[in-house]
């Protein structure tokens, strides 16, 4: 056996052994998230517009 077929035996194992998913912790919405990511990437492109006034 290959490295790469090893390696494909293991996680094929793995993947067929975890039939407990938990997803996400309850209190983190993902829309809350992705909100909270725009407004930060916003933020920074306002700051980043205030320092380059002379271009």
């Amino acid at each position: 056996m290959t490295a790469f077929s090893t390696a494909h035996a293991a996680l094929t194992t793995l993947a067929a052994e975890g039939g407990e998913h938990t997803d996400t912790h309850p209190s983190i919405s993902p829309f809350m998230t992705g909100g909270a990511a725009l407004v930060i990437l916003f933020l920074l492109l306002w700051i980043t517009t205030r320092f380059n006034r002379d271009r």
